[in-house]
């Protein structure tokens, strides 16, 4: 596989980009889910992927011949890993989607929110 190149990585970003001012002008919510259901997928979304990714970014950094080996230097492959392991922990943002769809498929639209009997 090739690498990829900045430019490649501007592309994504300008996608994301997209997809949020798409959202903000707020779609149905079911194409919404849709297309983040992919950001958020429990095994191949953005949060396990960004995390993935810096954990290598680290570990590249910190296994290459000509990385000095200094404190301030473990300290920021530290960093990169902890952030790793925060990005990670999102991966259950999955679970919210399936919620909300579970919600929005069960929302009665002739009961408008907050109309609820108490």
């Amino acid at each position: 596989m090739p690498a990829p190149t900045p430019d490649d990585l501007h592309t994504a970003t300008e996608t994301l980009s997209r997809l949020t001012e798409y959202l903000r002008d707020a779609p149905d919510p079911n194409v919404a889910l849709a297309l983040a259901e992919p950001l958020l997928d429990e095994y191949t979304g953005i949060p396990v992927q960004f995390g993935d990714t810096l954990r290598a970014l680290a570990r590249a950094v910190h296994e290459h011949p000509v990385t000095p080996r200094t404190p301030a230097l473990r300290r920021l492959v530290d960093e990169l890993r902890t952030a790793a392991w925060e990005q990670s922990d999102q991966h259950t943002l999955h679970y919210a989607l399936d919620d909300l769809r579970t919600l929005l498929a069960n929302a009665s639209p002739a009961m408008a929110e907050g109309s609820r009997c108490r």
